[in-house]
This record gives structure tokens, sequence and C-alpha cells, in this order.
């Protein structure tokens, strides 16, 4: 049990705790800005995945959109089921309105075939677009598979027309900040483009909060 103290040390104590968060909270501000400072370097938009639409280039993954998020979901070809811990991360993950209204895309891509991925998402009762790759490269040139091993991460991209590249990157623990909204858009290279931020001139900006709705309201 923690240690019971009276209420005015119990406030003191917290009132330092608070302030050791803040320099923390100023301190992700920075990585985040320095991230959407980040240079990106260009990838194939012609990449296959196989979807319950059909066969599908990464570019189609935007959807439209200029930013994707894809979170490579460990899943092999030959599993039975989906990482537990992959699934733990999409339990918490956003719902994609939110993100689709900021202008990014959310998917899952693994390399098992699309029916075992579909047949998991079903059990899991989740409804994000998940993608195999099992019949690219996708996945090692991504760093999602290493010498056939799968792997986790999140890989953040950006378009222009028909060009593509790869803005951000992360791994292991690094993805253990995903499952709220906020914390996929600082991933990402125009960020939450709110009037605060600290961003490079020209980056699309609006006012704190404005644009916030109920994921059903957009």
């Amino acid at each position: 049990m923690p240690t019971e103290v009276p209420r005015a040390e119990w406030e003191t104590e917290l009132a330092e705790l608070r302030r050791q968060e803040k320099a923390v909270t100023r301190q992700l501000d920075a990585l985040s800005a320095r991230r959407r400072r980040l240079p990106m370097t260009p990838v194939d938009p012609g990449y296959v995945f196989e979807g319950e639409a059909g066969s599908r280039t990464l570019l189609d993954l935007f959807d439209g959109r200029p930013q994707l998020v894809v979170y490579h979901f460990m899943f092999g070809p030959d599993w039975d089921a989906g990482c537990d811990g992959c699934s733990w991360v999409v339990d918490a993950m956003s719902h994609p309105a939110h993100l689709n209204a900021w202008d990014v895309s959310l998917v899952l891509a693994s390399r098992a075939p699309l029916q075992k991925l579909l047949a998991y998402r079903e059990r899991m009762g989740w409804d994000l677009p998940w993608y195999s790759t099992g019949g690219s490269t996708f996945n090692d040139d991504m760093g999602a598979t290493i010498d056939g091993e799968e792997n986790h991460g999140l890989s953040v991209f950006l378009r222009r027309g028909p060009s593509v590249w790869r803005t951000y990157f992360t791994e292991d623990r690094g993805v253990e900040h995903l499952g709220s909204h906020w914390t996929y858009l600082d991933l990402t290279p125009y960020g939450r483009q709110e009037a605060w931020e600290d961003s490079p001139a020209g980056w699309p900006k609006s006012a704190t909060y404005v644009r916030q709705r109920r994921h059903d309201e957009y």
C-alpha cells in the first residue's frame, strides 16, 4: 500500500509530480515538432495488397487522403491467430473517423492470407481495414519481416498525387503510445494542425479543439 499522509502533504507531493509531468509533456511536444521536420524517403506506390474489396496498391490504401498510418500487425502466414501483443494494441486504437477528419487513413497489414486476417478480425470484434501483404515484399522492405520472422511496428506515409513517401517508423516499445487519436496525429507529418503547434511554415493549421466531433458527426 502507498504511504498514508495528511491531505496537505499529499497535495504538495502531487503538485511536484504534476510539475514533472508537465515538463515531460513539453518534451513530447518538442519531439513531435522535430518529427514534423523529419525528411522523407520515396516509396514505391505500387505495392499490391489483398483486401476485402480485392487487390489494392499502397496508393489506394490512402483512400484519397494525404496521410496514411500502417500498423504492421504480427500474423505469419502459417499462424492460427494474430499476435497477442499486437491484439492488445489494436484493442486500444482510436475510432478511425477522428483520424479521417484530419486527413489520415489507418490500416492494419500482415503477411497472413486475407481469409485468416478477416476471420481473426471478426473474432476480435474489430472493423479497421486489414490487408494481406503476402503477395509483395512490403513487409520485408518496411522492416516488418526480418529474416523470415515477424516484427511489429508502425509506418507513416505521405502522398502528393501519385507519389508516396515514408515519413516515420517505430517498433518495439515505440507502439506503446498508440491508443489515442492525438497520439497518432502526433506521429504524422502534419501533426494536430492546431495553432499552438511548432510546425514548419505553410503547414495546415486551425484553431485549437475546433475540429473535434463525435465520431458519427463528422
